[in-house]
């Protein structure tokens, strides 16, 4: 029996945005080689290339954020919310960012926002979004893997049932965060930054392809969900945190952690073993940046996903819905 090919618009316009994070510098350097070409917006007749620096003030100060993570910004009310000289710079910059990129949720909308980040964590390419259902970004991810082989590529899908997403990806109509590492914050390292070069890259490939009519088939992909965030154990008085991720946890992002496996070591010499009643896997292991939101790591399932065959539409309309339905 013939596969079914489901049909969507041509991905036409593809922002491609580094320093959301000021201090990771692969997706910094790598837009900066962009806005070295003549425009910032190349179109080669199939897509539309946009390069965004999304946080110049931070990218500057090389910090992550000057006064609160842009990446957090992105909610339909913080980017409709009144703006006033006491606003965080981050939160007015979100807002600049949704004109030239969205609205977020309008048809105005780009089609496609690829945001570049650096993790210290050992997690590989990772692809992060909010749907296990967009199948073009998910057409992307398997394109990347196959077109990548020697590099371990992953696809995190964060559930947000009841919240809205809020990062800078969410105004896309389709989106993901590429999440490349393990690289120090402030510190470029070659062969993080040609990885993630590699991907965007293979990214803009798919689309060109896609656009210019050929079929992906449907294929089974694995998905990795997360489950919960793990804080770092702490003093109950002072809030300090009392241990470190185990020698034997550290560094061992996407391998399965099962219950009872070493957790944490305590500063003063003290195994605290994994509680959780069912086998998870770990990532974002020890991640710099989250000390702060205190996540010591992220636990996932994995799991796989049936996506179909899909094609750009050609004399097809997309109803409400998101289904297809030939046009007479």
């Amino acid at each position: 029996m013939e596969e079914e090919v489901m049909h969507f618009p041509a991905v036409s316009r593809v922002a491609v945005c580094g320093g959301t994070h000021g201090n990771e510098l692969s997706g910094v350097y790598l837009v900066r080689e962009c806005l070295k070409t003549a425009k910032k917006a190349e179109d080669d007749g199939l897509v539309s290339v946009l390069a965004v620096m999304s946080n110049p003030r931070a990218v500057q100060q090389c910090r992550r954020y000057t006064e609160t993570d842009l990446n957090r910004c992105f909610t339909q009310a913080t980017l409709n919310g009144p703006v006033s000289d006491r606003t965080p710079y981050e939160i007015i910059r979100s807002q600049e960012l949704n004109s030239l990129l969205g609205p977020k949720g309008t048809p105005r909308a780009v089609d496609l926002v690829c945001d570049l980040h650096n993790t210290t964590a050992n997690m590989g390419l990772c692809l992060i979004a909010y749907s296990d259902s967009d199948w073009i970004s998910l057409h992307i991810f398997r394109y990347l893997q196959r077109q990548m082989s020697d590099t371990p590529v992953r696809y995190i899908h964060f559930d947000l049932p009841s919240k809205e997403a809020f990062s800078l990806d969410s105004v896309g109509k389709h989106g993901f965060a590429i999440e490349v590492g393990p690289q120090p914050h402030g510190v470029m390292r070659s062969n993080i930054y040609t990885t993630m070069k590699l991907a965007v890259q293979h990214i803009l490939d798919w689309v060109r392809l896609f656009n210019s009519g050929a079929v992906f088939e449907g294929d089974l992909v694995e998905v990795y969900s997360m489950v919960k965030n793990i804080d770092y154990p702490r003093d109950c008085e002072t809030l300090n945190i009392t241990a470190a991720i185990h020698p034997k946890l550290q560094d061992q992002d996407f391998y399965l952690l099962s219950p009872s496996d070493p957790m944490f070591q305590t500063f003063s010499g003290e195994t605290l073993r994994y509680k959780g009643n069912e086998p998870l896997y770990p990532f974002f292991i020890n991640e710099c940046a989250y000390y702060e939101k205190g996540i010591a790591l992220s636990l996932a399932r994995r799991r796989c996903v049936k996506i179909p065959a899909i094609q750009m539409q050609t004399g097809i309309e997309l109803q409400d819905n998101g289904s297809t339905s030939v046009s007479e």
